[in-house]
């Protein structure tokens, strides 16, 4: 749809054309105010026609909801009137008719996570139904989104005491919790997958407290893993206090997927590093020797090496050359990441020149040196 051709209820062609020109002249002044695809944006609904919601942005121009978008968010823009506020996100600078293409739904998203980060940071408290319970702990629903409340995070008056820890029956344990409404935090989140871990544990509680108090950052514990995800795992250091492991802090080599590695139930060593607001950070790394030291001795800027491709981004290839030490090889060495995928194989080993190392910052960059480059090394050896 034209500004030719828009309703007259909107905006005329005359009317768009001056709001254009002075949006022209703003730009130059303010570039600020030049919005950005995937930012949020705030405007005032000016009116609909048939499937189009058309916004005022103010000095960025017209914004314009349509098509798939339109009808993602149609139980949202029912309820909408011309003037009122509303927050977008930002999908094209502009489409072929001149307009900013826009999501009500996908802002709607931005904005709940944006929350569920906020309340995070905050500490804040919320009052929560429990819906279903597993044998790893509850779930809990917020904003209609499900997220996980691991056994090990239930305040110590509601932690599962079962001889023996049968799973079985910490299971029926917990589902005595199902409809009952609990107050929690938001200790974890993870906007991609759409994950949120909740504790029940209060930072300030006298209980916790008490508990936490016998810690200090760089001791030594043993405990027993509780859980297993994609961002760590869950270590319990006694009855009713656990801590998170971070997925960086398991090995210091790459660990993609802890379920490889870790089960419920293994025991093992991590060193606390840090306590704050009800968590206990934990690592398993740090008792074990650090790998860049070693290499700090044997390498140098300009080596040429034999590196094992990890895995493979947009930015190109990342090379390990020592087990826990590894750097990125650019996309730009190959041309495009088609051409890197057939000459590069997960796993593989090929001949690397090393073109930055700083081993005190763990930085680490590689050029590509090819199969000739091997054949002639093999060849002087």
């Amino acid at each position: 749809m034209s500004p030719k051709t828009l309703n007259a209820a909107f905006i005329s062609e005359e009317e768009a054309k001056k709001k254009n020109s002075l949006m022209e002249e703003l730009f130059k002044k303010v570039p600020v105010l030049i919005p950005r695809a995937g930012e949020l944006i705030e405007g005032l609904v000016i009116g609909r026609s048939g499937p189009r919601l058309m916004v005022d942005l103010g000095a960025a121009g017209v914004g314009i909801v349509y098509g798939r978008e339109f009808m993602r968010a149609r139980e949202i823009i029912k309820n909408l009137k011309a003037g009122d506020s509303v927050t977008a996100k930002v999908l094209e600078l502009e489409n072929e008719d001149g307009y900013i293409e826009l999501s009500l739904k996908e802002a709607g998203n931005d904005l709940v996570w944006l929350e569920a980060e906020e309340l995070m940071n905050k500490k804040e408290t919320l009052n929560l139904e429990v819906i279903d319970a597993n044998k790893g702990g509850l779930v809990l629903e917020w904003k209609k989104m499900k997220g996980f409340l691991p056994a090990s995070q239930l305040k110590m008056g509601h932690y599962p005491r079962v001889e023996g820890g049968d799973k079985d029956r910490i299971l029926d344990e917990l589902r005595k919790f199902v409809g009952t409404t609990l107050g929690v935090t938001l200790i974890a989140l993870d906007p991609k997958e759409e994950k949120i871990i909740f504790s029940e544990k209060g930072a300030e509680s006298d209980e916790f407290k008490e508990v936490i108090s016998k810690y200090e950052i760089g001791n030594v514990i043993e405990g027993e893993v509780t859980g297993v995800v994609d961002f760590g795992i869950f270590i319990k250091l006694e009855e009713g206090l656990e801590g998170l492991c971070h997925i960086s802090e398991l090995d210091w080599s790459l660990i993609e997927n802890p379920n490889e590695h870790f089960k419920v139930g293994d025991k093992l060593q991590a060193k606390i590093i840090g306590i704050d607001a009800g968590r206990v950070s934990l690592s398993v790394k740090a008792l074990k020797p650090d790998p860049w030291v070693r290499a700090a001795e044997k390498y140098r800027k300009g080596d040429i090496v034999e590196g094992k491709v990890l895995r493979f981004n947009k930015y190109g290839a990342l090379i390990a050359i020592e087990e826990g030490v590894s750097g990125l090889c650019h996309i730009s060495e190959f041309g495009s990441e088609k051409q890197m995928r057939d000459k590069l194989e997960l796993g593989g080993k090929y001949p690397f020149q090393i073109t930055l190392f700083e081993p005190k910052e763990r930085r680490l960059t590689l050029s590509y040196l090819g199969d000739e480059a091997k054949a002639k090394e093999e060849t002087k050896a």
